[in-house]
C-alpha cells in the first residue's frame, strides 16, 4: 500500500484517495494497515474516503450477532488478523488457531475500541463527478436494471454483491469496485489488458480492481479523471 501510494501523482486538497475495502483478512499485516489509514488524513493533503469490504462488514457481524462460521475458517485468514493485532507470529501454511484463539475469533476481542469504532464509521460507497465507488457491486433489481446505491437495501449488500450481469452488462455513470477477482471476470468482454486477466478489468463503464494482493498478485490505483492505471507492482528494467 505505501509504494503505490508513493506512486500517485503529488496530492492536493482538492484530490479525493478512495479505499475500496478489504483491509483485514488478506495478509500479516491487517493492523498495520488498518492503523496506516486511521492516521492517513494526517499525513495527506488529499480528502480520504475508505469504504466497507465485505471482510470489515463481516467482522461488525461477528461483533453483533456471532459468525462462527467466518471468523473461525482459516480460509478467511482471520488467524493472521487476529495475531496481527495481538503481536503473535505470522501463521504458517496449515497453521490451526489455539483454543485461545479460537474464542478470541469468535467474540472479535482482540479488536481495539479505536478500530471498531472506526470500522463501524465506514460507508458502504462515495459518489463525485468522476464515478460511483463501492466494494462490491450492485445487484439487479427487479427491472432487470442495476439501481443507484442510495436505492440498494439493506446496504450491506453493495459490498459482498458479485452480480456476473453487472460485469457484463452495466451501463451508466462510472462505478469503481474491489472484491471480484479480476482473472475470473469475463475477459473476452475487457477493454483492457484483455491478453492479462491478473490485470484492472474494464469494461464500459465498469473498472474493477482486485487484482489479487492478497493472495500473490498486487494493488491497483484508478486515477480519475486521468483513467490511468497504476500498480504496485516493481516494474523492471
Amino acid at each position: 500500500m505505501e509504494r503505490l501510494l508513493s506512486r500517485l501523482p503529488p496530492l492536493t486538497p482538492e484530490d479525493t484517495l478512495v479505499f475500496l475495502g478489504d483491509y483485514v483478512d488478506h495478509g500479516p499485516a491487517s493492523a498495520q494497515v488498518v492503523e496506516a489509514l486511521m492516521q492517513l488524513p494526517q499525513r495527506v493533503p488529499a480528502r480520504v474516503v475508505t469504504l466497507r469490504g465485505n471482510h470489515e462488514d463481516a467482522w461488525l457481524r461477528v461483533l453483533d450477532e456471532g459468525w462462527d462460521n467466518f471468523a473461525v475458517s482459516p480460509a478467511n485468514g482471520t488467524l493472521a488478523t487476529l495475531r496481527s493485532f495481538t503481536g503473535g507470529a505470522v501463521p504458517t501454511a496449515g497453521e490451526v488457531a489455539s483454543p485461545e484463539e479460537l474464542e478470541a475469533l469468535s467474540n472479535a476481542s482482540f479488536l481495539p475500541r479505536p478500530v471498531i469504532a472506526w470500522l463501524r464509521r465506514l460507508p458502504y460507497w462515495y459518489e463525485d463527478e468522476h464515478a460511483i465507488y463501492l466494494h462490491g457491486g450492485l445487484p439487479v433489481d427487479e427491472r432487470g436494471g442495476f439501481p443507484h446505491p442510495r436505492e440498494v437495501e439493506p446496504q450491506g449488500t453493495l459490498s459482498w454483491c458479485n452480480e456476473p450481469r453487472f460485469f457484463e452488462e452495466y451501463t451508466g455513470k462510472r462505478v469503481v469496485v474491489g472484491h471480484t477477482r479480476t482473472e475470473g471476470l469475463p475477459q473476452a468482454l475487457s477493454e483492457h489488458t484483455p491478453h492479462d486477466p491478473t490485470d484492472l478489468y474494464q469494461r464500459g463503464s465498469v473498472f474493477a480492481l482486485d487484482t489479487g494482493s492478497g493472495s500473490g498478485g498486487f494493488l491497483t490505483a484508478l486515477e480519475l479523471p486521468a483513467v490511468q492505471a497504476r500498480d504496485s507492482r516493481e516494474k523492471g528494467g
